[in-house]
């Protein structure tokens, strides 16, 4: 059985709402069922668990001439006292001097549509760059790539601009690269000192991102729009990770002296769309 067949069986066993799945015109309201269908809540210790998690491994710079090596290595990402630590270290690794984790649930955990919601708390330091965010399990779409088949933004934080967090979808006609990018920040002291809830609740008519349950960036699709606007409608995966340096993270530099720096998420839950009757 194919991987994205795999995926695609795991997932309606789990109750997700999956391509094949009927739901009315854009009239219909939608809603999220209170339970999770895929979640990790690290109430045990050592890697994280290999049947939810894979990781992305290399020093290559990643698209954004970041400067870590990412690794699959303990010191780098482990799971101690009920959390999941990602953590960027200063050393030698690969052809990088820094290593750290991106952990992601493609062929794991893939899913068309729901709420997506991860708790957690973010390093501190000029340089660093986490994230919580989805990329397309499958190239359907132009250039079979980034962005022609989308990108979700659940959080985004970088160092240098210590209290603010950033919510963004990337598509072929709105992104960062050509000046059309899509998204919203929103200010909160506490990114680093307390545990945050960062959503995206993902309908066929909208994407939505929420800090601590209130929504602060939408993007709706509109009449008209085609995959180049909307490829919100194949499966999506998660990744966890952070990126050192990087065109947006080390725009100020990089300090040092901070690291290592870590990101602890106390959860990863995934809700599936169901049709409000």
């Amino acid at each position: 059985m194919s991987l994205v067949l795999t995926a695609f069986v795991a997932n309606m066993i789990l109750g997700c709402f999956q391509p094949g799945d009927t739901i009315s015109d854009k009239t219909a309201k939608y809603e999220f069922a209170a339970t999770p269908s895929w979640q990790d809540e690290f109430d045990y210790s050592g890697k994280p668990n290999p049947q939810k998690w894979n990781y992305d491994l290399g020093d290559h710079g990643w698209g954004n001439n970041e400067l870590q090596n990412y690794t699959d290595k303990i010191e780098n990402a482990k799971v101690e006292d009920g959390h999941l630590i990602i953590e960027a270290i200063k050393g030698k690794s690969g052809k990088a001097n820094y290593s750290s984790a991106r952990l992601v649930s493609k062929g794991k955990g893939d899913f068309l549509y729901g709420k997506f919601e991860i708790r957690a708390k973010l390093p501190k330091g000029r340089g660093t760059w986490p994230a919580i965010w989805m990329l397309a399990s499958e190239n359907n779409y132009g250039n079979k790539g980034w962005p022609d088949n989308g990108e979700i933004d659940i959080m985004e934080h970088v160092g240098f601009d210590q209290n603010k967090i950033h919510g963004n979808i990337h598509t072929k006609a709105f992104n960062h690269s050509i000046g059309t990018n899509k998204g919203n920040n929103v200010i909160i002291e506490t990114v680093s000192d307390e545990f945050h809830t960062y959503s995206c609740e993902w309908t066929p008519e909208s994407v939505k991102i929420l800090l601590d349950g209130k929504d602060y960036f939408t993007f709706s699709k509109e009449a008209g729009y085609d995959w180049a606007q909307w490829p919100f409608d194949k499966p999506f995966h998660l990744i966890l990770n952070i990126a050192v340096g990087g065109n947006w993270g080390g725009q100020k530099g990089v300090d040092d002296s901070i690291f290592p720096r870590k990101m602890e998420i106390d959860y990863v839950r995934v809700y599936p769309l169901v049709e409000k009757k």
